[in-house]
């Protein structure tokens, strides 16, 4: 029997070593799980109230495709209220998490065959979906020098053009924004080349410096996904949401209703609620903020190399070029010595990423500081 060849896309490694770590669990052994971005903290408190509220007395049907209005018009607001922008609420699409709302993006927004930029590295289900649906990856390789951000140098030294470009500020796995003048420059540039610009906002709410920035301050024509994943602690619940220019919100709809019928209703009620939660979820940010600060401390100590600057997101992108230059083995090797559970940098760049490990702070302080001990006691014994 056939097997499609659009099947054929690498694993998510980030997932390869949390089943790794999960078969090193069942036979006893204590892990420190530093490789999946997953808050540790769950739902806030209102969000569970709320969803058990919907569970006595809500019947839980489908929903209309783009989601409850009441939803949409609550996310409307928030971009309002957080941004100083107004959208309206039918531009607005709830979505089964933001990996749906991609997915929804780059088929209402682009044909078979066309060509899609983003930085090298950058979270690797772009790649991996781009790919399985027939579309072309350019890679652009972002280094260092440019924050591990695509720029508009890098756009002018693609040969062929382009029809997209994927932008996360701040990035998996990097952490790392992209300065505001330059977000402006590179947004004016693809609306001048025709270029749809997909912004990834999933980690906005967690930054460490200067708020994050949403695309809609600069561009009318692109792509906005987010969720409630990662600032809002909802991973499981899976729902997301985009935001898309007046010429693809009926094509958004038709793709929603054939492909998803409608997202899940039960979390589309508790996610009202998680709006009104900042206290509790600023709180979550804060301790990432004091996570960050030990892996920045330990992590050279350890005898890793330059580490990405962190701006937002709860990752540290470390240089191990000191250290390996297979990261995918060295990951499996410090699990087993040490317990400690990171992404090898392959999964972000397949060119360069044998040379970094991406670890998650995400979780709490104590095993971030039991892990941080680790690896100093076992790249540096005494």
């Amino acid at each position: 029997m056939n097997v499609s060849k659009r099947s054929d896309i690498a694993p998510f490694y980030a997932m390869e070593i949390l089943k790794s770590a999960n078969e090193m669990a069942d036979d006893g052994a204590t892990i420190m799980h530093m490789e999946a971005g997953e808050p540790g903290s769950g739902a806030p408190a209102k969000v569970l109230q709320a969803a058990h509220a919907a569970l006595d007395n809500c019947q839980l049907g489908y929903t209309e495709s783009e989601g409850d209005p009441v939803l949409r018009a609550r996310i409307a607001r928030h971009y309002q209220d957080y941004y100083g922008q107004t959208v309206a609420p039918n531009q607005i699409a709830v979505t089964m998490g933001s990996s749906g709302g991609l997915l929804l993006a780059f088929l209402a927004a682009f044909d078979v065959g066309d060509r899609i930029a983003m930085a090298e590295p950058s979270y690797p289900a772009y790649r991996n979906t781009l790919s399985a649906l027939g579309l072309e990856v350019v890679g652009l390789p972002a280094g260092p020098e440019t924050r591990f951000q695509p720029t508009v140098d890098l756009l002018k030294q693609v040969d062929e053009p382009v029809h997209g470009l994927i932008v996360a500020s701040p990035s998996n796995p990097t952490g790392t924004m992209i300065p505001r003048a330059e977000f402006e420059a590179l947004a004016n540039y693809c609306d001048d080349q025709g270029i749809r610009i997909i912004s990834d906002e999933i980690y906005h709410g967690i930054t460490y410096g200067e708020p994050a920035e949403t695309v809609l301050a600069y561009s009318n024509s692109a792509i906005i996904a987010n969720g409630f994943s990662k600032y809002f602690a909802m991973t499981g619940w899976r729902l997301g949401w985009i935001i898309v220019p007046p010429d693809l919100v009926r094509p958004i709809e038709r793709l929603a209703q054939n492909m998803f019928i409608s997202p899940p209703t039960l979390a589309q009620h508790a996610a009202i609620a998680a709006f009104d939660c900042r206290e509790e979820l600023d709180r979550n940010v804060a301790r990432y903020a004091k996570n960050r600060e030990i892996l920045q401390r330990a992590l050279p100590e350890a005898g890793f190399g330059d580490l990405a600057p962190c701006d937002g997101a709860f990752y540290v992108y470390a240089d191990v070029t000191q250290l390996t230059n297979d990261s995918e083995n060295f990951c499996r090797e410090m699990l087993k010595a040490t317990g400690v559970a990171a992404t090898p940098g392959i999964d972000f760049d397949t060119k360069r990423g044998n040379h970094y490990v991406r670890f998650s702070f995400a979780a709490d302080g104590a095993t971030v500081e039991r892990a941080a001990a680790a690896l100093i006691g076992w790249l540096q014994p005494k």
